[in-house]
């Protein structure tokens, strides 16, 4: 489906470096931790405001070391903040998701914060002397919300605001009602894999792999399936269906339930689309309903991939069917993609991997890794620097001192 994209794209010169990044990257502890520093200084999306619908409701994102809550305060306002009592740094609130009735009282020592951050008290004050309140509030986290969708950023960074980052989707995302969906039950999941980050957006960030790895995909949209990379980190991908009728039964029931919701451009319709945020966010939107999902680091070898799952507000019967098929294609998607990244990530360890010769149809993976050289220029280099001494060549390279 040559449907035109109303937003700018990337093309591959015709002499460009097919190569991808060295094997030594992935498993470095001194690359690691300058990409923790990466990390925090990029935005991550934590959830949607309609996981938050009322006065006291909270959502916790953790991230390499770093600790965030989410809260809707009693004027309703949504405020992040560094998940951290002032008095000795323990969790003010613990789980993935919760309430609280008007205030937040610390597990540890009880110290107590109203929902907008400011300390009402603290636990037998007579034993601080002259405690100044106004000096020991919940520590505020740069919050931004795009469409519904609630984005952090724990350290400045190069990255502009998300409303700029993401003005060339502004319009699908209007389209889609994105603001206005509600989660969709337990709407959160959870993996953990024995890979580097790395290797979990190599096998998501191109879909020259869908047609043999992903049968359901294939007969689904692979036929009409393209990746486009524009400016400033940020892909689209989409896979038109309804040509033909689709044999699996998930595929087929899916085709003749999935119904396009009024309003969508041409370039939406009948379509799944994927928009993708550097360094590892996902949002993925079906006529149904839409989803994001991201890898979040843990350590060289490990990594946790996560998502929250959204529906349209007033879903139907047909809405509600049609999701779920969705949802049993994609599951099987994410298996076979996991099951690609162990086998992927395995490789760097190989003495007989010369590493990646890609295809025009994998540009995209190249120009993750050409986002990460510029940040990181030390993954230029094909042999490892020794590990001690990375840190200091990646700041050279840099012109740092």
């Amino acid at each position: 489906m040559n449907v035109p994209l109303p937003f700018p794209t990337m093309q591959p010169p015709n002499d460009w470096d097919r190569s991808g990044l060295p094997g030594w990257t992935y498993d470095s502890e001194a690359v690691f931790a300058l990409e923790r520093a990466l990390f925090l200084n990029h935005w991550q999306v934590v959830g949607h405001q309609s996981d938050l619908p009322a006065p006291g409701d909270w959502l916790a994102f953790d991230i390499l070391g770093e600790r965030a809550v989410v809260m809707r305060g009693q004027d309703g306002v949504l405020r992040a903040f560094h998940n951290l009592c002032r008095h000795r740094g323990a969790r003010v609130v613990n789980g993935v998701q919760g309430s609280c009735r008007g205030a937040v009282v610390c597990p540890f020592h009880g110290w107590v914060y109203n929902l907008d951050g400011t300390l009402r008290g603290a636990a037998r004050p007579e034993s601080f002397s002259n405690l100044d309140r106004e000096k020991f509030h919940l520590k505020p986290i740069e919050m931004e919300i795009f469409h519904g969708f609630v984005f952090l950023r724990f350290n400045p960074g190069p990255q502009p605001s998300v409303a700029e980052l993401l003005a060339a989707f502004d319009a699908d995302f209007a389209a889609y009602k994105a603001g206005d969906m509600l989660a969709a039950g337990t709407s959160d999941w959870m993996t953990e894999l024995p890979v580097n980050w790395k290797s979990v957006r190599d096998v998501d960030n191109e879909g020259y792999h869908v047609a043999l790895a992903h049968p359901s995909l294939q007969e689904l949209y692979g036929r009409d399936y393209g990746d486009h990379q524009l400016a400033g980190g940020i892909n689209f991908s989409r896979g038109g269906f309804g040509d033909k009728p689709g044999r699996r039964w998930s595929v087929k029931e899916y085709i003749k339930l999935s119904e396009d919701p009024p309003g969508l451009p041409s370039h939406l319709q009948k379509t799944w689309t994927y928009y993708g945020l550097f360094p590892a966010i996902v949002f993925a939107f079906t006529p149904e309903g839409a989803q994001f999902y991201h890898e979040l680091p843990v350590g060289p070898g490990q990594t946790r991939l996560t998502g929250r799952q959204y529906r349209k507000a007033n879903e139907t019967r047909q809405q509600r069917l049609a999701r779920y098929l969705a949802m049993r294609i994609d599951r099987d998607t994410s298996a076979e993609d996991q099951q690609l990244t162990i086998w992927s990530n395995e490789s760097m360890k190989s003495e007989a991997f010369e590493g990646f010769h890609l295809s025009d149809l994998e540009y995209g993976l190249r120009a993750h890794h050409d986002r990460l050289r510029a940040l990181i220029p030390v993954m230029t280099l094909p042999k490892a620097p020794p590990e001690q001494e990375i840190a200091a060549v990646n700041a050279e390279m840099l012109g740092r001192p």
